[in-house]
């Protein structure tokens, strides 16, 4: 949209937000105003995120959260937003990294769509694996296009590959892997991508939706990406990193915050990012 009809979308669904937050006019329903100002946040809209940051700040009809708070200043205040620049300073809490109303999730695209770039002419094999991962990724909540840019990356789609390493299988699984998510026949593709997905529920989870995290740590271990606070200086993982990246289409994926904490150095990491 043009930049004065993005000012009107803006201003129009904040003040249907303000009066939602305060009952003005309506019944009050702060969740409700809360979602309408990230519908803008999401955008880039300063005042919207500086007024989601003041109502975890203060608990204005949401949860009391200092880094939620955090996070929402600290939007505010790179856009030189002078009020957020002064809460920021203010609140006692470390930025989280980004909170799950700002994650968009991409509708599910076609096959043909979900397909290409990662294979031109794909065989009767190669389709058959696609429609294994379509079936299982829905029951671990990641995304199926997700799952066959890692395929691709690690075996190429051979269910009989194994590196130097020791990694085996479609989603290469290494011994230690497989044994933590139940996988006993590596070789078996439903086997080994159900562990695969095991494992990108979990870095999901741990890294809140990055998808460079979660990709940096499938190649190199979530304790280097902890270690590195951020992605590891190796030249392996940096591409790996980028293939993901590329063939995902996406900087951010839904995740399920209850299958773990999230790594403690994600704050650390975002202060880098900044």
């Amino acid at each position: 949209m043009a930049a004065a009809e993005s000012v009107d979308f803006f201003a129009s669904r904040r003040a249907e937000a303000q009066a939602l937050e305060h009952g003005e006019g309506v019944a009050r329903d702060p969740q409700r105003a809360a979602a309408l100002y990230c519908d803008c946040a999401r955008e880039g809209d300063a005042e919207a995120q500086f007024r989601l940051g003041w109502m975890h700040a203060n608990g204005r009809g949401v949860s009391r959260d200092d880094r939620l708070a955090a996070y929402f200043f600290g939007l505010a205040a790179a856009q030189g937003h002078a009020d957020a620049e002064r809460m920021l300073r203010r609140v006692d809490g470390e930025m989280t990294l980004m909170p799950p109303c700002m994650v968009v999730a991409a509708p599910e695209p076609p096959v043909a769509e979900a397909l290409e770039p990662v294979w031109e002419n794909p065989t009767p094999a190669q389709l058959k694996v696609l429609e294994l991962v379509r079936r299982l990724a829905p029951d671990y909540g990641v995304a199926p296009r997700l799952v066959m840019a890692v395929i691709r990356a690690e075996s190429n789609f051979d269910p009989l590959a194994v590196s130097g390493k020791n990694a085996q299988g479609l989603m290469q699984l290494i011994p230690e892997t497989a044994a933590r998510f139940n996988v006993r026949k590596p070789f078996d593709p439903e086997q080994n991508i159900r562990g695969g997905l095991a494992y990108l529920r979990w870095l999901l989870a741990y890294f809140q939706g990055d998808v460079a995290l979660v990709a940096a740590a499938y190649n190199a271990g979530e304790g280097a990406v902890n270690q590195y606070r951020g992605i590891p200086p190796y030249a392996e993982t940096r591409g790996y990193v980028r293939r993901i990246r590329e063939f995902y289409r996406g900087d951010a994926h839904p995740y399920d915050a209850s299958v773990v904490e999230p790594s403690p150095e994600l704050p650390r990491i975002r202060k880098r990012l900044m």
